[in-house]
């Protein structure tokens, strides 16, 4: 701040929203009752050759002007971090991202956050952090001060309550192989493909997927509540509790899917992290959306390159795809597609991309002996599911996987051995039907899944033979294509 012709000036490579923050600083500080500086000021944003994005600058600028022109003491802001955005009336807004903001104090070894009243209990998340919730810059002010103290977040509203569960899978008639590929990929964390005509039930059994998985684990439930709130998707209130399920358009684009942007921002597949992204007529969607989700599916992860600056974003998540056989959706032997109309519709469908389903289902009209069985209820299923889990979280405390569609092939090899019988009936069906090594370590997995359903320690061949009918199903799709 120095003398000469009044200007607030704003440097460090921010964007629009960031060069705009001049006037809501300068017309919150005024009309918040204190003096907006008639000199020469410059705001520095450090280090320059990062860009700062978004609004949340506004109330550490104001204070800063603030701070300089010996409005408030220096000292008060050593200590303290501070995140929102600034209404030209002097109100604070809430701001994206406040519980990863929060986190990042912590880590930096400040004691307190100054954030807007609508997300104090979202900064609250964070444990041994002070958290000041206040509604305006004067209140800011007045704390800064040490003329008040922060508001008790006790005295916060009540955030809005978790959606209710949804449908129930005991509605679901007709699809017992189905129901049970679902109630499979629930318990191991498996992707699953379901393929079939129109009207058969595939998004019905999708839509039920969330009500038989399991709830977050506290480190879960913090990691999709910071990607929430980074997105803008969270309440702002508590931590979730209820895994993601997302179900993007087929017309969306490869960016839109694993993440980009300039700046690069996460896609559908990240905000389904520890849940399910189900994909919807899959052969509509574009083939480079399709194969830019090989690498997520392998690694769990999308690093997106921008300005030769890296970006991961976690991409932990179940693929539920679902699909017609061909464009006319009625299948062998009634199909009426032309064959240039299957061949293109097949190449939406690569090997590779197949090779990475665990799971896939054939989900056709119910046979007249089926069609008053009924799947088993969310509840039941669900209690199936969790036991299954339970064991998969019992070895992951010796160092496995969360769930077995995570295990490496050390861990595969440690606890899911195959003694004679079934390991002969693997390799008998991998070589006659040139499964690749990615399909037989799947075929492990899901066995794996199908014995910690059942309770039992030790796969069997029967396992094999089941999780085998799974990927043969996986055969036929490739074939077709």
């Amino acid at each position: 701040m120095r003398p000469g012709l009044p200007a607030f000036t704003i440097v460090g490579l921010g964007d629009a929203a960031v060069r705009e923050a001049r006037e809501r600083v300068r017309a919150a500080i005024l009309n918040a009752g204190l003096e907006f500086p008639l000199r020469r000021v410059t705001a520095n944003l450090a280090p320059a050759d990062l860009r700062k994005i978004g609004p949340g600058f506004d109330l550490a600028l104001a204070c800063a002007v603030l701070a300089a022109s010996g409005q408030v003491p220096t000292r008060s802001l050593g200590a303290r971090a501070l995140y929102a955005e600034l209404s030209l009336s002097g109100e604070l807004r809430p701001c994206r991202g406040v519980l990863a903001v929060a986190e990042a104090t912590r880590r930096a070894g400040l004691d307190e956050i100054v954030v807007a009243r609508a997300a104090g209990r979202e900064a609250a998340l964070v444990p041994d952090l002070g958290v000041a919730a206040v509604a305006g810059l004067a209140e800011v002010v007045e704390l800064l001060r040490g003329e008040t103290v922060a508001p008790e977040l006790a005295s916060l509203p009540p955030g809005p309550s978790e959606p209710p569960a949804g449908p129930d899978l005991g509605e679901v008639r007709g699809q017992p192989h189905a129901a049970e590929g679902l109630m499979i990929a629930a318990a191991g964390g498996h992707n699953l493909l379901m393929c079939g005509p129109p009207g058969t039930g595939k998004t019905m059994l999708a839509r039920r997927l969330p009500g038989i998985l399991p709830e977050l684990t506290p480190a879960e439930a913090l990691d999709v509540t910071r990607i929430q709130s980074i997105a803008g998707l969270h309440s702002g209130q508590e931590l979730t509790r209820r895994r993601p399920f997302r179900a993007p358009h087929h017309t969306i684009s490869a960016s839109g899917l694993v993440g980009g942007g300039a700046p690069p921002r996460p896609g559908e597949v990240t905000l389904a992290h520890h849940g399910v992204l189900f994909l919807d007529e899959l052969s509509e969607f574009a083939r480079p959306a399709l194969e830019a989700l090989r690498q997520p599916l392998e690694d769990g992860s999308v690093t997106i390159v921008r300005a030769q600056r890296p970006a991961v974003f976690p991409a932990r998540c179940m693929l539920v795809a679902a699909t017609n056989p061909c464009p006319c959706g009625r299948g062998e032997p009634d199909c009426r597609c032309s064959p240039p109309d299957r061949l293109r519709h097949a190449r939406k469908l690569t090997g590779p991309l197949l090779d990475r389903m665990d799971l896939v289902c054939s989900v056709a009209h119910p046979r007249d002996d089926e069609r008053d069985l009924c799947a088993p209820s969310s509840a039941s299923a669900r209690e199936l599911v969790l036991q299954a889990r339970e064991r998969q979280l019992h070895r992951s405390r010796t160092g496995a996987g969360a769930c077995n569609a995570q295990l490496t092939g050390a861990e595969l090899a440690l606890h899911a051995p195959l003694s004679s019988a079934p390991m002969r009936r693997l390799e008998q069906t991998c070589i006659r039907e040139r499964i690749s090594m990615r399909g037989r370590e799947r075929v492990r997995r899901v066995a794996r899944t199908i014995a910690d359903m059942e309770g039992v320690a030790d796969i069997t061949a029967a396992h094999v033979t089941r999780a085998l009918c799974f990927r043969q199903d996986v055969l036929r799709v490739g074939e077709d294509a």
